[in-house]
């Protein structure tokens, strides 16, 4: 297919900023298609089409992920290889989610408030339930139960269907594109500042503790993905295969270890800045 074949995992590991103009594109071919095609339900299947053009290149990617655990012996140099593929990933999100943000804003507003409907309603039941809650432990408490299991659906997406946790991934950098651009919207309206500072004042106050979360999901979803793909190569009950646990119990301890940063961040931090 052609967006397929415009990056290959070889080179998003060489040159991983790719990523982020790869991502661009294709949700931005996501969002056309989807109001063109679809324009009843463009909300979820904007979310679908980008997923559908990133699982070949986040499957062979994980895959090859996969061979590197039998083929590398030291737990430090196979998880710096592993950082590569994340940055990938990471680039991949920041793309989709600076372009989501930008048709948020930009389009006439029925036609973004119908392609990202399911997103503003995922974000005002958020924000209902953090109505009252106190900026403190409790707080985060909430936060940190809420990424845990956002992060295990991650683990089992990417179990079950290889390359699957990039759908978590995708959705949640639509939600976190309409926040970036619902708080861009609100200083621009309340001339506040103009359309450039407001747009990079989201940025900032989301991505300050969405990244670390987006890494967290991301190293989980890698794990997931590296024991599906042993499984399906027939590697289980082998000593080749209690070497890839090791190894993705490595990944998901320290995808725990950035969650909780990531909520602390969310939780203190982010309140006192903003």
């Amino acid at each position: 297919m052609v967006l397929e074949s415009i990056i290959t995992p070889l080179s998003a590991k060489k040159h991983p900023w790719e990523l982020f103009f790869y991502g661009a594109i294709i949700s931005s071919v996501a969002v056309f298609l989807a109001l063109w095609i679809f324009p009843e339900r463009a909300d979820l299947v904007m979310v679908f089409f980008t997923v559908f053009a990133c699982v070949p290149l986040m499957f062979h990617a994980i895959r090859a992920e996969e061979k590197k655990d039998l083929l590398i012996e030291d737990e430090l140099p196979l998880l710096k290889e592993h950082s590569r593929v994340i940055a990938f990933f990471l680039f991949l999100f920041v793309g989709i989610t600076i372009s989501l943000t930008l048709w948020y804003i930009f389009l006439p507003e029925p036609m973004s408030a119908n392609l990202f409907h399911q997103q503003l309603s995922t974000i005002a039941r958020i924000n209902g339930a953090a109505t009252g809650s106190s900026v403190g432990l409790n707080h985060f408490s909430a936060i940190l139960s809420n990424n845990i299991k956002v992060l295990t659906f991650c683990i089992i997406f990417a179990f079950f269907y290889g390359a699957g946790a990039i759908f978590i991934l995708t959705w949640n950098a639509s939600v976190l594109a309409v926040a970036i651009g619902s708080f861009a919207k609100q200083a621009i309206q309340s001339n506040a500042t103009s359309t450039l500072p407001a747009i990079s004042m989201g940025i900032t106050r989301y991505f300050i503790h969405g990244l670390p979360e987006m890494v967290a999901y991301m190293i989980a979803g890698l794990a997931g993905g590296i024991i599906s793909v042993a499984v399906i190569n027939h590697h289980f009950r082998t000593q080749e295969f209690d070497k890839i646990m090791r190894d993705a119990s490595y990944l998901i301890l320290i995808s725990l270890g950035v969650l909780v940063v990531a909520g602390v961040v969310e939780a203190w931090i982010t309140p006192a800045l903003f």
